[in-house]
């Protein structure tokens, strides 16, 4: 039997939590933060990472933040075309709008632009956050709730010698690390191919390891990679062809012992349809820069899922805390995380949060707080805001 009053109370929790969530104000922070360390890849040597930060307030008072990495190689996107994308056309979309329609606003920022998916992503995960820290409850919570709490993330090797990512591998892993990336397409292949063997030999069978070319190979080139470094057992070799070469990727997953990981040729549902179709890649890298926002990404999760797709869900380097907590809750509802995680704020000198989003024993948890689950420091914000 209904307690007397219970009725009413359900009532007024509805109403409460129907109640609009004005957007008082959206505010486009381009950053520039410093890395411990230059990362080297494929076409890209960065020193600092170039990020778009978004400040979404709303009329109670309540703030919401989004961040969303500059990708000039990936996305196309650079730092002042991402804050001209939100000042000029995405923020007027949606300030004075109700927050808790956040789908219906993620439909019109996705519809508004062609491209910009860091500018949208960082508006969109801004929405999220306010919109969590309104009701209470976690992005993960609003997505389903998590399948996990705990998330393994890899560690980015790329040294110029061999013998310095050995070192840094066997130091890493006394920290409790167990999954890394070797950065490739840079070298002779078959040079590169000895380093993967090379660091297997160190780093033994427990480990897992996998090779992210940054589409800096051809197909014959990626071809004796794979063929050269069979005996490293590499989880998945990533992106080695240009984003287009469907049919190159196609034809070197028909040969190759290694698993194909797709990574800047997936901007979209469309792409992963369509390489998944012809039976070029055996996985997907995601991103929420490439794919626009949080609610794209859980879908792209759900697609490759149905396709019996490995997953990897990644921030670019290099991401602050706002990045890695947005990625470290993705990673708690995904059902298919096979391909592990990678944030990157660790890469970073600072971060811009009270409390980083930390590794520790080699695993990462997300954030247990609503929204984003971090707090983030407005005066370090200012500290690295480019003028």
């Amino acid at each position: 039997m209904t307690k007397p009053g219970a009725a009413r109370v359900t009532t007024l929790r509805a109403e409460r939590v129907a109640e609009p969530l004005a957007i008082k104000d959206v505010t486009a922070i381009p950053v520039a933060l410093p890395l411990v360390k230059p990362v080297v890849m494929a076409g890209e040597r960065i020193e600092r990472s170039s990020n778009l930060l978004v400040r979404v307030e709303a009329e109670n008072g309540l703030v919401g933040w989004g961040e969303a990495a500059s990708a000039p190689t990936m996305t196309g996107d650079v730092l002042p075309g991402m804050v001209a994308a939100l000042n000029e056309h995405l923020a007027p979309l949606v300030e004075g709008q109700d927050a808790m329609q956040r789908a219906a606003l993620a439909q019109r920022i996705g519809h508004a632009l062609h491209g910009n998916g860091g500018a949208k992503c960082a508006l969109d995960m801004a929405l999220n956050d306010l919109v969590g820290r309104h009701l209470g409850v976690s992005l993960a919570d609003m997505f389903g709730g998590p399948v996990r709490e705990t998330l393994r993330p890899m560690y980015l090797l790329g040294n110029p010698r061999v013998a310095d990512d050995v070192a840094e591998a066997q130091s890493k892993i006394k920290d409790g690390f167990t999954f890394f990336k070797l950065k490739v397409g840079i070298k002779d292949p078959a040079e590169e191919a000895a380093a993967a063997v090379e660091i297997r030999r160190h780093v033994g069978r427990e480990i897992a390891l996998c090779a992210d070319a940054n589409m800096g190979m051809t197909l014959q080139s990626a071809r004796l990679f794979v063929e050269r470094a069979r005996e490293a057992d590499l989880l998945f070799l990533e992106q080695p062809l240009r984003e287009d070469d469907f049919d190159g990727m196609a034809a070197l997953a028909r040969l190759s012992p290694t698993p194909l990981n797709g990574d800047e040729a997936i901007g979209s549902i469309a792409a992963i349809l369509a390489l998944h179709r012809v039976g070029a890649i055996q996985g997907a890298n995601l991103k929420t820069i490439k794919l626009g926002g949080i609610g794209a990404t859980v879908h792209a999760m759900a697609v490759c899922g149905a396709l019996g797709l490995n997953i990897n869900l990644a921030c670019k380097v290099a991401e602050s805390s706002i990045g890695a907590a947005a990625i470290a809750h993705l990673g708690s509802v995904a059902a298919n995380l096979d391909w592990g995680v990678s944030i990157t704020n660790h890469y970073l000198a600072e971060d811009l949060t009270e409390r980083a989003v930390r590794i520790e024993h080699g695993v990462v948890q997300r954030p247990r707080g609503a929204g984003l689950g971090v707090e983030v420091r407005e005066s370090q914000v200012n500290r690295y805001r480019v003028k």
